[in-house]
Formats: C-alpha cells, sequence, structure tokens
C-alpha cells in the first residue's frame, strides 16, 4: 500500500513539474515589456562577490553569532562541569 502511494505522489509531482516547464515559455523573455530599461549587466567580479563572497560573508557571521550564544550558555549552567565519573569501578563478586 506504501508503494502505491509513493507511486502516485511521484507522478503527481512529476506531472506537475512537467506541466510548469511547459507552460512557462522562455520565448517570453526575448520580449521587452513597455518601460523597460535594464541597464548594465554586471562584470565577473561583481557577480561573484554579489552571489558567492557576500553569502559565505552573511553565513559566517551568522555562525559566529550563533557560536557566541551559546558558549555564555554553557558557562551559566553549572551542573553539567561538576559531574564526575569513574572509569576505574569495580565490583567484588564472592561465590
Amino acid at each position: 500500500m506504501d508503494k502505491k502511494n509513493a507511486l502516485r505522489a511521484g507522478a503527481l509531482a512529476a506531472g506537475t513539474t512537467l506541466m510548469m516547464l511547459l507552460m512557462s515559455s522562455p520565448a517570453s523573455a526575448l520580449s521587452r515589456d513597455d518601460g523597460d530599461d535594464p541597464g548594465q549587466g554586471l562584470s565577473v567580479i561583481e557577480t561573484l562577490g554579489l552571489f558567492v563572497v557576500a553569502p559565505i560573508v552573511l553565513y559566517l557571521v551568522i555562525h559566529g553569532l550563533v557560536m557566541i550564544g551559546d558558549k555564555t550558555h554553557k558557562k551559566k549552567d553549572p551542573t553539567s562541569s561538576n559531574i564526575t565519573t569513574k572509569a576505574d569501578a569495580q565490583s567484588e563478586v564472592k561465590a
């Protein structure tokens, strides 16, 4: 029964994707709209900076802020720092 539902869902997703691809014609990009004034394109350096470097820097800033917030939380937690465990536990068995 699960295989039947999975096959049905896959067919539905494939059909929907195919219909969306067929309905969105790339030929409409060739004609300009009224009042369209696109301006100059981006250079390679500007494109790499905008779509590669900027997301990486943004990720690193967010990651750094999360790490700072996480470290301050660990310093305030008194319960995990005072737990000790014994690795040399021995048991005495008398027969």
